[in-house]
């Protein structure tokens, strides 16, 4: 744990000079296919991971593995452009580090996006999903090891991880410009392999909507220090045993190509929103 929290203060400081004194309230991270997002911003800074000290690294395809830092309409915000996962060989602590250095450079409200799969008969590809609340199938926490008081309690209330009047804003926003969105559960998997449809099937008995490699341990890294948080997942596909062809990772890029515009637009809104209400 020590490792960890001098990996936090070098990326901290190292952002803190960086940011010239500028203070974001909203952080976002950018999962598969939501990278495009940022082209249309004013970018104040734009970082590769590895030129922050003590940050991760991605290798995924469609994660850009740079960190940004825009002016919204006057409001400065933070933003992943792509993330770090489990399956890449990340432990959860690690997996935690760009929360925490979020939070200690001012964050309040995180929104967090991916693309996941459908496990609720009724989502389609291309409809978007509020998350209210989660199960960790992974069995894993970011949580683990010396608590640091500096951030949170030793045990926080996972009750409200995904702040109730976020995901009415949420849906609301969505219905605005035309996506069908819906609130449900989220299942965090370890991945890389897709599930099998057997555990589909468990899943759904579990009461979960849709299934995704990620997301998860930020978001109790978040809840743990106190921020608010949103999480949106794209429909990208029907989750295996549901469709009648083989789940790639391109089904991913192809759904997201085809409801970018408007899932833009819901972008726009919802951080001019959340940064207004920071």
């Amino acid at each position: 744990m020590e490792e960890i929290l001098i990996r936090i203060e070098k990326a901290t400081a190292f952002l803190l000079e960086k940011s010239e004194g500028r203070k974001p309230r909203v952080g976002i991270v950018l999962g598969s296919g939501f990278s495009d997002w940022t082209n249309k911003l004013k970018t104040i800074l734009d970082i590769p991971y590895k030129e922050i000290p003590g940050f991760p690294t991605t290798s995924v395809i469609g994660h850009r593995g740079h960190l940004i830092l825009a002016d919204v309409e006057g409001f400065p915000v933070l933003i992943m452009q792509g993330r770090f996962h489990y399956y890449e060989g990340h432990s959860m602590p690690e997996l935690a580090i760009p929360i925490r250095v979020f939070k200690k450079l001012g964050v309040e409200t995180l929104l967090l996006t991916n693309a996941s799969g459908s496990i609720n008969r009724n989502y389609q590809p291309g409809d978007i999903m509020i998350l209210s609340d989660h199960i960790n199938l992974v069995q894993d926490n970011p949580l683990i090891g010396p608590n640091v008081e500096a951030f949170g309690t030793r045990f926080p209330d996972a009750a409200n991880i995904y702040t109730s009047e976020l995901q009415q804003i949420g849906l609301l926003v969505a219905a605005k410009y035309g996506i069908r969105a819906h609130n449900g559960v989220y299942v965090f998997t370890s991945g890389p392999a897709f599930e099998t449809p057997a555990e589909i099937r468990m899943m759904r008995t579990l009461g979960a909507d849709a299934v995704g490699m990620s997301t998860v341990p930020e978001a109790m890294a978040a809840c743990h220090a106190n921020m608010k948080v949103l999480g949106i997942s794209l429909i990208a596909n029907l989750g295996s045993g549901m469709a009648d062809h083989p789940l790639t990772h391109e089904d991913v890029m192809h759904t997201m190509n085809r409801v970018a515009p408007n899932l833009h637009q819901i972008l726009d809104e919802l951080v001019l929103k959340l940064s207004a209400m920071s």
